[in-house]
């Protein structure tokens, strides 16, 4: 058994990628037996075990999205807690603030293997540059990880280039449900589950709605963008704008128990994110339930997750190509089918206890590696 510390600069309440891969790190690595403790700031849950909350968080936009960086904690509080705790390993997401998880690594005990993973591609020039500036700034600190990893191979070039050192692939924990049995729809569907927000792409997926209604107003579909955000008047407003306010619903939050049979449901799932996506376990749930086809944005990271889907990736910026593709799987039910063997296939390289097991293989390499300092 193990005593593994997972470290996250940010809270643990949003359901954004890096919280929900921790968390589900943490569930399958308890349920081997091993001890995980989860290392965070600002956190108001309380259910999970062994939940340390080290710091308060101010909100900043970084990569695309809103999260929070932590007010610094003490070195001499970070050293009791280790010394307490006497973790086997420090497993630490990265990018990280070298005023909470890096205390904590600084901290360290000799015997404990520290190692980092990589779960942001990022998106623009600002932040990469802010990450190789990070790598700089950290350059003594970051001798102390005994491993590095990355989530994908666009978070793996990322990291590469800013640490300088080999960083191998291992992917992100996702739990696939099971196949949901759905009736067929009489008009097909179309649908689009997130955040309301620009880098999600859902105006762009209004503007090529409104483009496959103008090139063919007698084509039955429906449209539903699933999901709150601040942009869902603006939505609202669009689909009224571009002639299709009476195809498209928008229902707001669904519960993570009808999440699964909204996208069995639809004959095509849309995730059009522009950018700034290091992985894309949407994708993954998607591929995993779909009866129909996905389609999904054209980015570093969900080319990771669509590996071997390739047709299935669009610009979304692109909105006569956007639209035309919409259209080609709209008017080929046969294919559509077709291609459902091929997403399952494509989201079993991710499925949970297999990410698991190749995380605690890496950890074992990392432990061999600090035996030997």
């Amino acid at each position: 058994m193990l005593r593994i510390g997972l470290a996250i600069d940010d809270g643990l309440d949003r359901p954004d990628g890096v919280q929900q891969i921790i968390l589900t790190l943490g569930r399958r690595l308890t349920a081997l037996g091993h001890e995980v403790h989860y290392l965070t700031s600002a956190t108001e849950r309380t259910d999970l075990p062994h939940l340390h909350v080290l710091s308060r968080t101010v909100a900043v936009k970084f990569n695309g999205n809103r999260l929070g960086t932590p007010l610094p904690l003490r070195r001499s509080a970070a050293r009791a807690l280790l010394n307490r705790l006497d973790l086997d390993v420090l497993h630490v997401a990265m990018p990280y603030s070298p005023f909470l998880a890096g205390q904590l690594v600084s901290a360290a005990g000799p015997r404990t293997a520290v190692v980092g993973q990589f779960m942001i591609y990022p998106q623009d020039a600002l932040t990469r540059w802010g990450i190789r500036a990070l790598g700089g700034l950290e350059r003594s600190r970051l001798r102390r990880f005994d491993a590095l990893s990355a989530l994908s191979e666009a978070a793996q070039e990322s990291a590469e280039g800013a640490y300088h050192r080999p960083v191998p692939v291992i992917g992100a924990p996702v739990e696939l449900p099971e196949p949901v049995a759905v009736t067929p729809a009489t008009v097909p569907r179309l649908v689009f589950l997130g955040r309301l927000v620009e880098r999600k792409g859902p105006r762009e997926l209004i503007a090529a709605a409104g483009a496959l209604h103008r090139g063919d107003p007698e084509r039955p579909w429906t449209l539903t963008l699933a999901g709150r955000g601040p942009l869902l008047d603006d939505l609202r407003a669009a689909a009224e704008q571009e002639g299709i306010g009476d195809r498209v619903d928008f229902p707001g939050f669904v519960a993570e128990e009808d999440k699964d049979a909204l996208l069995a449901g639809a004959d095509l799932v849309v995730l059009p994110s522009l950018g700034g996506e290091s992985f894309g376990i949407s994708v993954v749930e998607a591929q995993a339930t779909a009866t129909g086809v996905v389609i999904a944005g054209d980015n570093p990271g969900y080319r990771t997750t669509m590996a071997g889907l390739e047709s299935q990736l669009v610009d979304p910026r692109d909105t006569t190509a956007f639209a035309r593709l919409l259209g080609r799987w709209l008017d080929d039910p046969a294919g559509r089918s077709a291609v459902v063997p091929a997403q399952r296939a494509a989201a079993q390289r991710f499925e949970a206890g297999a990410i698991t097991e190749r995380t605690l293989a890496w950890y074992d390499e990392a432990l061999a590696a600090r035996r030997r300092h």
